[in-house]
């Protein structure tokens, strides 16, 4: 019982003290949440440690206590392990609730972990508290210059199941690391763009965006008319420039926001069916999101105001210049996994997709045909008070690694000279083969409205976009224009 009490006084109660310290270091301006949490665990660990076992009159007693004093660890280890394997490794799953609760004396930095999405401290804070504590005591012993008595079987018990725990726990950890990367972004217009947008907003007087050489033909004066555009990404600096051509003083305007908006493909096409957008600009939509307009009683109205490739690219680095269609579709179902097996080095193919619903996603879709996409890579990334929240990787440029995109984000507004772009079947996405329609993976831009949109000046908008003056705009920013 007294040794009950013993674990319960130095591991639950004396941490859970500690932990509060991590608001005090937070509040006083040291925003690291990792940081704020594990020094005073550290710290107050190894002191804590050191004193219970410095005060300890009897020698023949301090065997024993270290033995007590590792099996913390060892029911951590243990514990990580089991909700490891429960939940492949993704913190953000509902099982870390039960190990919070397990270790319940660590609750104000869970707590604080949700909050900031940090779900690695489920484990870092009792690891680096208990690892700290027993530091602490062993120094304590060498300062002693006693030689403790320790029971060796019992005391090799609890390092192997440590080692097991946190083995079988780190295995996981690692190869999910294969798999979950590092998030980044830039939080833009209430959407989460993988690029700075801002040199394309028309608020911006230092911005990117054509102009025409005279007054626009076509001139939208009333505010209530103009139409809301969102859309894909990789649209975003087409219908932009659309609005800052043809929006009376828009630049200069208080509803420039509501006007012209960026909330991503998936979002935006959703608020196309739900009329807070007028026009959706972006490739054509999935099979999913033509079933969500049927559902909802909506029809579509597709306008092509643009060509574009779809591409593929690697790092310059990697010796393969050229891949077939079939080829595309062995690596993107998973059956080709080594570009060895594509004359290339012996390494295995990190492939990254994109999310489900996107532009381009769509159409790997529809490359792929009858044949199914692999799982796609995942990354961990904070979600406020959600914790944390798990989403399709976006393309990093490691050596093996193969990635797609549309041709004029790629080299145009997000223009990486890192990476190289690939033929198809021995064709270049080339400016001349994209207009000429020789390159296999062509795709529209288009401006897609709801046919019952009661917007009178929507029609003649859509028919400047595909006249002169718009098509100029559309070559000018990086598109072929349609022919």
């Amino acid at each position: 019982m007294k040794k009950a009490w013993i674990l319960l006084l130095y591991f639950g109660f004396i941490p859970f003290g500690v932990s509060f310290l991590t608001f005090a270091l937070m509040s006083v301006g040291l925003d690291k949440v990792m940081i704020a949490s594990m020094l005073p665990l550290i710290i107050g660990g190894s002191v804590i440690g050191y004193f219970v076992v410095h005060k300890q009159k009897h020698r023949d007693q301090l065997g024993a206590w270290v033995n007590i004093f590792c099996i913390p660890i060892a029911y951590t280890a243990i514990l990580w392990s089991i909700f490891m394997v429960i939940s492949s490794g993704f913190y953000g799953a509902d099982a870390w609730f039960i190990f919070a609760i397990s270790h319940i004396a660590f609750a104000p930095i869970y707590f604080m972990a949700s909050f900031m999405g940090v779900g690695s401290l489920f484990i870092w804070a009792p690891a680096a508290y208990e690892l700290s504590f027993l530091l602490g005591a062993l120094l304590a012993i060498v300062l002693r210059k006693e030689r403790p008595v320790f029971k060796k079987k019992q005391l090799l018990v609890i390092v192997v199941v440590s080692f097991l725990g946190f083995g079988t726990g780190a295995a996981i950890q690692w190869q999910r690391s294969q798999t979950v990367l590092p998030s980044y972004g830039f939080d833009y217009g209430g959407g989460y763009s993988s690029t700075d947008l801002t040199p394309y907003e028309v608020t911006n007087p230092n911005n990117k965006l054509p102009n025409l050489d005279s007054p626009s033909a076509f001139t939208i004066m009333n505010q209530k008319d103009m139409p809301v555009l969102d859309g894909a990404e990789a649209a975003f600096p087409v219908y932009s420039a659309f609005a800052n051509v043809t929006y009376e003083n828009i630049s200069k305007s208080n509803v420039s926001g509501e006007k012209v908006t960026f909330t991503n493909t998936i979002y935006a096409y959703e608020r196309l069916l739900s009329k807070d957008v007028d026009i959706y600009f972006g490739a054509e939509p999935s099979a999913e999101q033509l079933k969500m307009a049927e559902r909802e009683g909506k029809e579509l109205v597709m306008t092509p105001i643009g060509k574009e490739a779809f591409v593929f690219f690697v790092n310059p680095d990697n010796k393969i210049d050229n891949l077939s269609v079939t080829e595309i579709q062995g690596i993107y179902s998973g059956k080709i996994k080594n570009w060895s097996e594509l004359k290339g080095e012996n390494e295995r193919i990190i492939a990254f997709q994109r999310p489900k619903n996107s532009g381009s996603q769509t159409l790997l879709e529809k490359i792929m045909g009858d044949n199914a996409i692999m799982e796609p890579l995942k990354e961990e990334v904070p979600a406020g008070m959600g914790g944390i929240m798990e989403q399709v990787a976006d393309y990093r440029n490691y050596d093996h690694a193969i990635g797609f995109s549309f041709r004029f984000f790629a080299t145009g507004m997000n223009p990486n000279p890192d990476i190289k772009l690939l033929a198809i079947d021995g064709i270049e996405p080339s400016p001349e083969n994209i207009s000429s329609g020789k390159y296999p993976f062509t795709a529209s831009l288009y401006a897609i409205t709801l046919k019952d949109n009661p917007n009178q000046v929507i029609t003649p908008f859509l028919e400047w976009m595909t006249g002169p003056e718009g098509q100029r705009i559309v070559e000018e920013i990086g598109y072929i224009k349609q022919q």
